[in-house]
């Protein structure tokens, strides 16, 4: 299986503007960890790939957490003295603490100081603050408005609902040739935060759009769900399940204008660890490579030490370390499409490095086989001759049904599609078999070896 090769028919332009329309169409949606926010979005992306929706009760006991009350919002604002609205949760949806509770009365301004929430250094932005976990109200506006603020009176009213509900999520199970499981997670929970929430469950609806129907090797669970509390309701859901799990990613803040960052699972030496740093290095894109640390999105849950499953996370710039984080700054000029485009590029260029990472053993292991008589070494030609040579040299002297396909470029500095390209070849020319394509004798023997066990070793 080949994607990128499909995702090149469209300029990378073109695939960024698709990504970004989908984004702004969900952009206006008050979304939060419950509520109607988050079904609507899960509607949307619905419409595009099977997505099996889960409705966990209020009140439900996920580990050391407990599901909480579902909250919906209508309207809120705050109106001067003339009945002026001068915050408006219409205008922009992160006018609202969110997961306020409801309120509807007037108060003076030094009443109602308190409660609002700003950004000094920033003084146009508008923050995003939350309380979820704790009964409260209040408005986020920017400093310069709060600093306009005259003494008198003021009406203020939030038209909410915090009750008896349900947390939801999505999940789009996309079955394989094999049970074991490649883990794709998104949060959806954030309310018109373009980079840092619309950006990863774009790429993520649009990964899970290319899968669907194809011939796959593994079998693919993307999940939408809201931050922290998702995860672990998820989790707790599917204890027994998780250990289907090979390889996993979450997918966030992969919109604006920065290099990659991949923070590697706990393990840090997991398959997924060594195939996201050879795409990234592979790419030709600016990327850095993170330790784990227990701060940052969902992988935090995954990674947790009962569980300790193989899943990194993809960002652009880390979390919380640009000055746009959770403001208004955060729109959907902030993420530029043709990011958007090389991000899925990343993303599709790790399926296919786990899709096709394998082990073969060479044939002839004894000495180099005379590859020139099969047409395999051409003496005169340019560098890309060269390296194709080097690749498959590389394959023979390593391909002793050890060593991966991604092991060896790793190991040769070679990209994984020149040593993938390089090891068809030689399969073709009778140098080389999958291991799963050997007999117990270490001859050539197609009816040794399943899925299951290319699976499991590859």
């Amino acid at each position: 299986m080949r994607l990128l090769k499909e995702l090149e028919q469209k300029t990378a332009m073109e695939l960024g503007e698709e990504l970004h329309r989908f984004a702004a169409n969900l952009s206006p949606i008050c979304r939060s960890i419950t509520g109607d926010g988050l079904r609507q979005t899960l509607a949307a992306i619905q419409s595009r790939i099977p997505l099996e929706i889960s409705e966990v009760p209020t009140g439900t006991q996920v580990f050391d957490w407990t599901v909480p009350k579902e909250w919906n919002i209508r309207d809120a604002y705050i109106k001067d003295a003339s009945g002026k609205r001068i915050v408006d949760f219409q205008t922009c949806n992160l006018h609202v603490l969110n997961y306020s509770t409801p309120i509807h009365t007037t108060m003076s301004l030094r009443e109602l100081w308190p409660r609002l929430f700003t950004i000094p250094e920033r003084p146009e932005w508008i923050p995003y603050r939350t309380s979820y976990y704790q009964e409260n109200w209040g408005f986020c506006l920017s400093h310069n408005q709060m600093q306009a603020l005259v003494e008198g009176e003021y009406e203020v009213c939030i038209d909410s609902t915090l009750t008896q509900g349900h947390l939801t999520y999505g999940e789009c199970y996309l079955a394989g040739r094999s049970t074991d499981e490649v883990l794709i997670s998104c949060h959806i929970c954030h309310p018109s935060l373009a980079n840092d929430n619309l950006s990863g469950l774009t790429v993520a609806t649009e990964l899970a759009e290319l899968l669907a129907g194809r011939d796959l090797r593994y079998s693919y669970r993307f999940l939408f769900i809201p931050g922290t509390i998702g995860a672990i309701t998820w989790l707790s859901r599917n204890c027994e399940n998780v250990g289907r799990i090979r390889h996993g990613l979450v997918l966030t803040g992969i919109g604006n204008e920065s290099g990659f960052h991949y923070k590697k699972s706990r393990r840090g030496t997991a398959e997924i660890d060594k195939a996201m740093a050879q795409v990234l290095r592979d790419s030709g894109a600016a990327y850095e490579l993170l330790e784990f640390s227990p701060y940052g999105y969902d992988e935090r849950q995954y990674c947790s030490p009962g569980f300790n499953l193989p899943v990194g996370c993809l960002t652009r710039t880390v979390w919380g370390t640009f000055p746009e984080y959770h403001t208004s700054a955060d729109n959907l000029d902030f993420v530029k499409p043709e990011r958007l485009a090389e991000s899925l590029r990343v993303c599709v260029s790790l399926v296919d490095v786990l899709e096709n990472n394998r082990r073969y053993r060479n044939l002839s292991p004894y000495c180099e086989p005379q590859l020139g008589k099969r047409g395999l070494y051409r003496s005169t030609g340019g560098q890309a001759i060269e390296a194709e040579i080097n690749a498959r040299l590389w394959l023979l002297n390593l391909a002793d049904g050890e060593h991966s396909l991604l092991a060896i470029a790793e190991r040769s500095g070679l990209s994984f599609e020149m040593i993938r390209n390089a090891a068809e070849v030689l399969r073709e020319n009778g140098l080389l078999a999958p291991v799963s394509d050997l007999g117990a004798n270490g001859s050539p023997d197609a009816a040794a070896g399943n899925i299951a066990e290319v699976t499991s070793r590859g």
